[in-house]
């Protein structure tokens, strides 16, 4: 069991570190432009991208939206 959890641990921080090195990305961006965003990560999985590869991007806009609020 303690192997799969270093796994586990070892796969978030990767996505952890996605997210974190995305932050300079999204604090530039202005307010309607992170409101864009999601109408784009929504027409990205209608064309077929795997909801996973867009997680670290939505996580990064989700922090930068609730830093903002």
């Amino acid at each position: 069991m303690a192997g799969d959890d270093a796994r586990e641990i070892k796969q978030l921080m990767r996505i952890v570190e996605t997210v974190n090195s995305l932050e300079p990305q999204f604090e530039a961006l202005n307010t309607d432009a992170l409101a864009v965003k999601t109408g784009e990560f929504k027409e990205r999985l209608s064309r077929g991208e795997k909801l996973d590869d867009l997680l670290p991007e939505a996580y990064a806009l989700v922090r930068e939206g609730a830093k903002r609020a």
